[in-house]
């Protein structure tokens, strides 16, 4: 996997320098930025390459930054550690094929902020590519993503584990009427379709966003920040005595 962009470079020497196989800078550039990248190699023990401009465009696109990275894909977390965690205080965002890497990546940003895990299931969503990693602004690296072989079951199994498990979707209860507080677990559906039947089915409960205007939804990322955080504002609500 090759991964491009300041940021999302930094945070990956960070975190895992030893899935690193060589960084790769622009060495007509001698920024500050470029030069905490070098800096950061030297103290994980990250090779190191210095080459021109076109050399990092041939290894990484366009809109580089000046800087590419060699490392291996990210590795998934297994499902059955989702359901880890202090109860009453585990959250969870779970995408239900989501294709779109722009979004998986905004959607991680959104979980990182929230202090959720993410879980994907192993077929219909977008791998964690470059372009996950670059829209996520480095999050990839930082948020606990798990990995579901059947999504239904595994909603089966957060209910057994003590979670409430709300989907989001046009036809459900106003969120803002909901408890989100204790263990959560969010279902967002695909770009397009949204879930589909059986994991629908397999929801405690399904949530809308209440719309003013003429737009019928939000993209899935807005959506997700908006749950989210009001899940975040409830859990950080002082308990009634």
């Amino acid at each position: 996997m090759i991964l491009s962009r300041l940021h999302a470079v930094e945070e990956a020497i960070a975190s895992r320098p030893r899935e690193i196989e060589w960084v790769l800078v622009d060495a007509g550039r001698g920024d500050r930025r470029i030069r905490q990248i070098e800096a950061l190699c030297r103290r994980h023990g990250v090779p190191l390459r210095r080459g021109d401009r076109a050399a990092v465009e041939r290894a990484a696109g366009s809109g580089h930054q000046g800087v590419a990275a060699r490392l291996a894909a990210r590795p998934y977390r297994d499902e059955g550690e989702a359901f880890e965690g202090a109860p009453g205080h585990r959250f969870l965002l779970v995408l239900d094929g989501i294709q779109d890497p722009q979004n998986l990546g905004a959607i991680l940003r959104v979980a990182e902020g929230a202090g959720a895990g993410v879980v994907l299931p192993e077929r219909g969503s977008a791998p964690l590519s470059e372009a996950v990693s670059r829209s996520s602004a480095g999050a990839v690296e930082r948020v606990a993503i798990y990995r579901a072989g059947n999504l239904r079951r595994f909603l089966d199994g957060l209910k057994s584990h003590g979670f409430q498990v709300i989907g989001l979707d046009p036809e459900g209860e106003d969120l803002y009427r909901l408890d989100l507080t204790g263990d959560l677990a969010l279902v967002l559906g695909s770009e397009g379709k949204g879930m589909r039947r059986l994991v629908r089915e397999g929801c405690d409960r399904l949530a809308r966003l209440p719309m003013k205007g003429r737009v019928a939804s939000l993209n899935v990322a807005a959506a997700a920040a908006v749950a989210s955080y009001e899940a975040v504002r409830q859990g950080s609500l002082p308990k009634p005595s």
